[in-house]
């Protein structure tokens, strides 16, 4: 595969499915807990993707859309099953195609990671709960999934694809990374199966395989399909950067379009950054490294995500280093957020943007408070309000946590009048 060169951040780049993306720069995928009271897009959530799109990224992820509604990563997440009017989704897809931007709509089940708050039951290739010390509680016990429980999420995950088709999107995202089901599936430490799903590296990534080919089967060629994969889990004894390399190559003859290197879970937030004390280099596109290894055997585009804040640090992720390639595009999360016309800013000269970043000694709980703060900003900006990155981080968590608990009583009362699809 020819890859881009320092010159081409601002190039197009043609997928293998036909489709094209006007230059390298994708908006990341940030949980934006944005929905309405059903659990649908609303006018918001379309005025911060309008932003993003007239901001100039190439290719907007969403934030994760849920394909179960009793299985959320939050209790104000996006959900698309078949009982949702598709005409919010729609409305949804005009504004994130606004400035030739393409928008891919990332569908996701969270497994094993969701708060018992918002669902005390939960489904897991096996029954190990999350271990985060001192906020383990938190989260539901999960029981280890049948042979129905996988066929029914394949058939959600799939479902939940062609609806995002029928509603204008330009492709799906399949979130296999950050310790959702998908990634639960490929870890070692979270499937413990003897069965044809778990053992093996190929076993453990047997339901993404399967994933990926019932959602190419049910949409159209040129629809996106992408995959979120993580390079490392950042765990002793856990799905590691060799085991990306062998996923990657078990996706190659799938006809997947893109694959987005990240890392870490609740219990190693990694995606949340590297310590302070590392170099700025170090600390920006900090999955750099790693995906350079998967770009070698890759047949599909490689994105990188994950710290970039510098015109100069995406232009390197480019560049080949050290015999090794570079990636063909890189996503931005947070920085877009704080600044949302970034790409626009980067087209005419290299910018910056601050990001704050709670350093607190419990790394849990300063995940919390940075994901907190990014959501902040994502509400101003659904609102047509500028960022505020000198918010006091404290009060912004204590905030959000008191939000999501109400949204989590709203949540289960919603689920318990709605008959799951």
């Amino acid at each position: 595969m020819s890859i881009t060169t320092q010159s081409d951040l601002f190039a197009p780049l043609h997928l293998p499915g036909g489709q094209i993306i006007k230059n390298r720069i994708a908006k990341a995928a940030m949980e934006e807990n944005m929905a309405d009271t059903v659990h649908l897009p609303d006018a918001a959530l379309r005025q911060l993707y309008r932003a993003w799109a007239e901001g100039g990224a190439g290719l907007l992820l969403t934030g994760n859309v849920m394909v179960a509604p009793d299985a959320v990563t939050g209790p104000a997440g996006v959900i698309l099953d078949k009982s949702q009017p598709l005409e919010p989704f729609r409305e949804w897809a005009r504004a994130g195609r606004a400035n030739g931007a393409r928008l891919w709509m990332q569908i996701n089940h969270p497994g094993r990671q969701v708060y018992a708050a918002t669902n005390p039951q939960a489904i897991a290739p096996s029954a190990v709960p999350v271990a985060i010390e001192g906020y383990a509680h938190l989260l539901a016990k999960p029981r280890a999934m049948n042979e129905d429980d996988i066929a029914e999420v394949i058939r959600r995950f799939a479902e939940t694809a062609a609806l995002a088709e029928q509603a204008g999107f330009d492709g799906v995202q399949i979130h296999a990374a950050h310790g959702y089901l998908l990634s639960q599936f490929l870890s070692p430490l979270t499937n413990q199966r003897e069965d044809q799903w778990g053992g093996s590296l190929e076993n453990r990534a047997r339901l993404l395989v399967e994933i990926v080919r019932t959602v190419r089967a049910r949409v159209a060629p040129g629809f996106g399909v992408g995959v979120k994969l993580n390079s490392s889990d950042f765990q002793k004894g856990g799905f590691e950067a060799a085991d990306a390399v062998q996923v990657v190559r078990l996706l190659n003859p799938l006809a997947v379009d893109l694959v987005e290197l990240s890392g870490g879970s609740y219990e190693s937030p990694a995606m949340h950054g590297r310590p302070e004390r590392e170099s700025t280099r170090t600390r920006e596109a900090y999955f750099v490294d790693f995906a350079r290894d998967v770009v070698a055997v890759a047949e599909m585009p490689i994105m990188v995500t994950g710290g970039i804040r510098r015109r100069a640090t995406a232009e390197a992720a480019f560049a080949p280093e050290d015999g090794r390639p570079g990636v063909a595009m890189v996503g931005i999360g947070q920085a877009l957020a704080y600044a949302p016309d970034l790409p626009n800013r980067w087209e005419q000269a290299e910018a910056a943007v601050e990001v704050p970043q709670v350093r607190w000694k419990n790394r849990a709980v300063s995940g919390l408070a940075n994901m907190a703060l990014t959501k902040l900003q994502l509400r101003r900006l659904g609102k047509g309000k500028a960022p505020k990155a000198n918010a006091w981080a404290s009060l912004v968590l204590i905030r959000d946590r008191l939000r999501m608990s109400r949204r989590s009583r709203r949540y289960r009362d919603w689920l318990q009048r709605r008959v799951v699809a």
